[in-house]
């Protein structure tokens, strides 16, 4: 069987950031990757939840970042994994409950996100980045989900534009500008969100540690921030960690 494989596939190395897993068989999981260069990839992962296995299912925890030795077969709905070690290990996300829902919020919206997405070198060094960053963050950390979605809709093409003047108070989502009236179609932030909006757009990770914002104004500014992506990517599902990521941050 092994012979066959080898024949029928080509042998391929990537780099891969794990999104999620799911249970496929009594021992094995599906595990859903972003890589370099094939984009988001799913992986028949065998042995991952028997007992003496069981200990590499860890490496397919959401942000862990891996290096592949795969048979890739385009045709194919989900590849086979020939060797894996591991490029990069989040410890301090998974060792902080506050870091470790954020991680698993990002890796339920990037599933989403990049169901279509081909390969994308400068959005998976996007991705990558932000996770090192988030991981060697120690303190000021509470804004990063925020930003990291606010950086995303520049690689998934929808970046809005920058706020002018002051009198451009209110958030268009729908053509992703600031605009002085409220938008006719309804689909805006008040004035408050729309400040914080802007400032986040304008932002890089450091600078966003500096924004001040109350829990009930971060959840506010993320579900601003989500509609803004349900407008632009209409098969996007709903997040389901989003409650716990709300009341950690809250």
């Amino acid at each position: 069987m092994g012979d066959v494989v080898k024949k029928n596939n080509m042998l391929e190395k990537t780099r891969g950031i794990v999104l999620n897993q799911i249970k496929y068989t009594d021992s094995g999981i599906v595990a859903r990757l972003y890589t370099r260069e094939f984009g988001r990839t799913s992986f028949m992962v065998k042995g991952m939840r028997r007992r003496k296995t069981g200990k590499h299912n860890i490496l397919f925890q959401p942000l862990f970042i891996l290096d592949l030795d795969i048979y890739y077969k385009a045709s194919r709905e989900m590849q086979m994994i020939k060797e894996i070690s591991v490029s990069f290990t989040p410890h301090n996300i998974y060792s902080d409950i506050r870091k470790s829902s954020v991680a698993i919020f990002l890796g339920e919206v990037l599933t989403s996100v990049l169901k279509e997405e081909s390969p994308n070198e400068e959005l998976f060094d996007f991705v990558e980045k932000s996770v090192r960053y988030f991981e060697n963050s120690t303190e000021g950390y509470a804004n990063f989900h925020l930003a990291f979605l606010a950086g995303l809709s520049s690689y998934l093409g929808f970046e809005p534009g920058q706020k002018n003047s002051p009198e451009e108070k209110f958030f268009d989502m729908k053509n992703g500008n600031f605009v002085s009236l409220p938008p006719v179609h309804g689909h805006y932030s008040n004035p408050e969100n729309s400040a914080i909006l802007a400032s986040f757009f304008a932002s890089s990770y450091e600078n966003v540690k500096n924004i001040p914002l109350t829990g009930g104004q971060r959840n506010e500014v993320l579900d601003d921030l989500l509609k803004y992506f349900y407008i632009h990517l209409p098969g996007l599902t709903r997040i389901k960690s989003l409650d716990i990521l709300k009341e950690v941050f809250g």
